[in-house]
């Protein structure tokens, strides 16, 4: 299992590769789009950059990283050979399956599916594949090689062996698995995304504003950043996503977006992608000025 296909070259898919190709395995990167896999990649070095800069690693671990990672335009080409499969495409289950249906099409026999999924059941993926037992979530944070958490979300038919060399393999990446069952938002965004969400509400009952709510998190509960920051660099897009999915498996009512967020989301207003969420980014990518429409 030295030898992993990756994708989506966006921000988890480049950041994934990354932290494979830096713990010296070789990495196939797979995008459609030629564009978005060079913009991957000039992402991954300049990260290295800032970690020469830093003394992490030496120029030669760099060139080292950047020769471990061979890009793809074809699924296809992309999957020979390799023992592992991580997708970390966009947060959308028509998608998802489409692509996990090609890979049990083209890919050995023996390899491992694996999903970054922040919240789609990994149990309804599998079962578009012909080997549900070896489909399995890897649900990485971002920026992937900062963050030590991945979760390890076993499908309804996800065999202990796939498990347990998943379980393993996180750690020989310098991360720390935890593994959790598959229900809508497993454990992260199960525990993230009310909060999130109840934060919005509380903007959007007028309680208090964007900088006011966010620090009272940061202060009041040791959070490194507020909720509505937090929501802005994830993605409200993103955000909006995985409630969505919470609320229709559980058709609990506490899991339903708040209005604020799906306006937002339908206005373009995704955080920090689109240059504006809850704070204003057109100057810096830092929150440090609140969004006109809540200053």
């Amino acid at each position: 299992m030295k030898h992993v296909a990756v994708i989506g070259a966006g921000t988890m898919g480049n950041g994934i590769a990354h932290t494979f190709a830096q713990s010296g395995f070789k990495v196939n990167l797979i995008d459609i789009s030629e564009a978005s896999l060079e913009r991957g990649m000039n992402t991954i070095a300049k990260n290295l950059d800032r970690m020469v800069a830093k003394e992490k690693i030496t120029e030669a671990d760099k060139a080292e990283t950047l020769a471990n990672i061979t890009t793809f335009t074809t699924t296809e080409d992309g999957v020979k050979n390799v023992g592992l499969v991580v997708e970390a495409a966009t947060e959308n289950v028509d998608l998802k399956l489409k692509i996990f249906k090609q890979l049990s099409e083209v890919c050995p026999e023996d390899t491992i599916l694996a999903t970054n999924t922040s919240s789609i059941s990994i149990t309804q993926i599998a079962a578009v594949t012909n080997r549900p037992d070896k489909v399995i979530g890897m649900h990485f944070m971002n920026p992937v090689p900062i963050m030590k958490l991945v979760e390890i979300i076993r499908g309804y038919n996800t065999t202990d062996e796939v498990t347990n060399t998943i379980m393993e393999l996180s750690k020989t990446l310098g991360k720390v698995p935890v593994e959790v069952n598959d229900y809508p938002g497993f454990v992260a965004n199960r525990i993230l995304m009310p909060m999130i969400n109840e934060s919005i509400e509380t903007l959007y009952n007028g309680v208090a504003g964007v900088t006011e709510i966010d620090t009272v998190m940061k202060l009041g509960m040791a959070h490194p950043m507020g909720p509505l920051q937090l929501a802005d660099f994830i993605g409200l897009d993103v955000c909006l996503s995985i409630l969505e999915v919470m609320y229709n498996g559980f058709k609990n009512p506490k899991y339903a977006p708040c209005p604020l967020l799906v306006n937002m989301v339908r206005a373009g207003k995704l955080g920090v992608k689109s240059g504006e969420g809850f704070y204003d980014y057109s100057e810096s990518r830092k929150a440090e000025n609140v969004s006109k429409q809540f200053s």
